[in-house]
Parts: structure tokens; sequence; C-alpha cells
């Protein structure tokens, strides 16, 4: 089992000032790599509305830009985007800023990706919303191109690149791997043919239709889709091995946490067919987060290892 920490003011409302501090972002980095954490990630929203603020959204940093900053100040631990909306972005000005995150962290981004739900952030960007799938479609191949580090050519509904160059090239050949967010038939197809990773969401006590996305239930429902997904991977030609299996932990890291109860849950998660865990850490203060970092790496992360 990988573990991946979320940052935490993308909870909700109610977090401590500290946690928007510089000093309190690149300790949150330093402690989640001490704590044996394999990733530490953030999401994006740059323009929710007021609506989804107080239907329970949340607030975020942009997302390269911080973890370019926790680059800086760690030297293992991989920079997750969790997840990024790539419709929202120009394809080949996007690829250069992945690439320059991967080169000035040694290769060390995970780019974990989706095609939004938010119509009002849509408008707010400048991204056509009827057309997200495939604006995704485009981007995700003129990234590909980019990425090879020869002139390349890709047209899109918005935008001609013709023998464009991108160097530096990323670190990671043929580029950072790419994890899929949603749980949608055509993600899961995706992610056959060009995904690292999936990033289905649990639907228990949500309403899947405000995410525009299918819903999953229960852990009987997402086994059933991993064994479709392996099933899937070997008639394309591909390992199963390969594919990493992301879900939220269900219960959040904090001094409250009952750890064999944790314990005995991911082994539930594990059975489903999830590799990686996505954990919440409390938001009550600096220190409080820090200190959820390192009892939960202590506790469970030693254990599972």
């Amino acid at each position: 089992m990988k573990f991946t920490a979320e940052y935490p003011i993308e909870r909700g409302a109610g977090y401590s000032a500290e946690l928007v501090e510089p000093g309190t972002v690149g300790a949150f980095g330093r402690t989640a790599e001490e704590a044996g954490f394999d990733a530490v990630s953030f999401s994006e929203h740059p323009a929710p509305s007021r609506k989804w603020h107080e239907a329970g959204g949340h607030d975020t940093f942009d997302p390269l830009a911080a973890l370019a900053f926790c680059a800086a100040v760690t030297t293992r631990i991989r920079l997750m985007t969790h997840l990024l909306v790539l419709p929202y972005h120009n394809p080949p000005q996007l690829a250069k800023t992945l690439a320059t995150v991967d080169v000035l962290s040694g290769g060390r981004l995970t780019l974990g990706a989706g095609t939004g739900y938010l119509r009002s952030e849509f408008a707010a960007v400048g991204a056509d919303f009827a057309r997200r799938n495939a604006l995704f479609d485009e981007a995700v191949a003129a990234l590909h191109a980019a990425w090879g580090g020869e002139p390349y050519h890709v047209e899109g509904a918005s935008f001609l690149a013709v023998d464009q160059v991108l160097r530096p090239r990323p670190v990671q050949q043929p580029g950072p791997p790419l994890w899929l967010g949603g749980n949608s038939p055509l993600t899961r197809r995706r992610v056959v043919r060009y995904g690292h990773g999936w990033s289905p969401l649990l639907t228990v006590g949500r309403a899947a239709a405000s995410l525009r996305t299918s819903s999953i239930d229960s852990l009987a429902q997402l086994a059933d889709a991993v064994d479709g997904l392996h099933a899937a991977f070997r008639a394309a030609g591909r390992d199963p091995a390969v594919l990493d299996v992301q879900v939220e932990a269900p219960t959040v890291a904090d001094a409250a946490l009952d750890v064999d109860a944790h314990l005995d849950e991911l082994d539930r998660y594990a059975e489903a067919g999830v590799t990686s865990v996505l954990v919440h850490t409390s938001a009550e203060s600096g220190a409080a987060a820090l200190d959820a970092l390192r009892h939960y790496g202590a506790q469970v992360i030693a254990a599972r290892r």
C-alpha cells in the first residue's frame, strides 16, 4: 500500500490560518517525507463559485506552484496533482510548466488529472464546459507530443502548435506518470489506453450526479471495477501490475485515529484492489497537521511496510 498526504486546506472550511503560511507548507512536505509517505498532493480550483464553497467546497493553492515549493525542501517524496483539470489549460503552456516541475524535482512529478465538473469555473477560466472531454483528450495528446524533446505539431480547438520545441524535457520519459480521476467508463477506457493510475471516488453518502461522475457505492463495486480494468489491460497487451488505484482513506489522520480499526479498513481496501490511499490530516493547526503525519507514519505506514 502507498500513502499520499493531501494538503489539509483541501478538507473544507475551518482550517487554521497557519496552514497558508509558507513555513507550514514546507514543513508539511518535509514531515510527510520523513514519516514515510510516498507522495504529497494538492488539487486545483482556480476560480470556484461562492455557491460551491457554501455547499461544502474547499480552498486550494495553485497545485503546480505549491508542488514546486515542496520540491525545493524535499528529496524523495513524489509530488502529485490530485486533480489537475486539463481542460482549464493551454496544452503547450501546461506541458512546459509540468516539465519544469519534473526537472526541478529530479523526476518526482505524478500528474493526477481530471476533466472537471464545475460549469461556472469553466466559464471563469474561459474553457468550454460542453467540450471538456474533447479538450482533455487534446491536452493529453499535446503533452505527450511536447515532452518528446523534438519539434512537434499538434492542433487543438483553440491552439496550433507547428514545429514547436519544449526543452528541457521532463526527467521522466516519456513523461510523468498519468493518473486519471473519475468513475466513468470513459475515464476507465483512458486509463487502459495511456494511464498509470486510476483515482476513483467512492460515492457513499455523496451526490455522484453533482460531481458529474458515475456511482461507486461500495468496496464490492470498486473491486468489480478494478477487476474489469485488469482484464482490459491484459486485452490491450498491458501488464495490470503497472496500474495503481488510489482512493481517499476511510478515516482522517488525527489524534483520535483508531489505528487497529484503520489497519483493518486498509486490508479491506487492499482486497478490493486499492494500491494507494489519499490521507487527510487534521486542519486544526499547523502543529496538529504535522503531528498527524508523524503519528500516521509511525503507527500505520510502518505497520503496512
